[in-house]
């Protein structure tokens, strides 16, 4: 991925595709596959994250192997898109475990939602009694995945844009 982020030099950006890979690299072998010492790849490393680069570390679970192989995307259409009634449906969104992705769009409808279940069953349970539920919410459209094409959700490798 490019960027033109002011203040990260290549070295940085090493360090963010390593780490992007493998989370859990020793600082020992993050120096070394950037080509620094470890004192700097670790005043680098920790600067990152106080400035809020890397937000976080975390296990990346297979749902496919936690058997959630359903993906269906909708969209969502709301009766009222003042502030008050998109945060009454955003707080609405984050206590429904299904939706792993929620988007605000720019379009003929106001939201995008990625919803992961066991199966079509699940799901028509959770669009009924959850995501119709929500605040707002004047219509649905849904969206059937039929294979995920590329789906890791992480951006894997950086450069420097000039």
């Amino acid at each position: 991925m490019q960027t033109d982020t002011p203040g990260l030099d290549q070295f940085d950006l090493a360090i963010l595709t390593a780490v992007a890979a493998n989370g859990r690299m020793s600082i020992a072998e993050l120096a070394r596959h950037i080509g620094l010492s470890k004192s700097p790849t670790q005043t680098r490393l920790r600067r990152l994250e106080r400035d809020g680069v890397i937000s976080g570390y975390r296990a990346l679970i297979d749902p496919i192997r936690m058997g959630l192989e359903h993906v269906a995307f909708v969209e969502v259409r709301l009766n009222d898109t003042r502030e008050g009634a998109l945060a009454a449906f955003n707080a609405g969104v984050a206590g429904i475990v299904e939706i792993e992705q929620a988007h605000l769009i720019a379009g003929n409808f106001d939201y995008l939602l990625k919803i992961r279940t066991a199966s079509m069953k699940a799901y028509r349970i959770v669009l009924a009694e959850k995501i119709s539920t929500l605040p707002h919410v004047s219509g649905t459209s849904t969206y059937v995945a039929m294979q995920a094409v590329k789906e890791d959700g992480a951006i894997s490798s950086f450069e420097i844009v000039t």
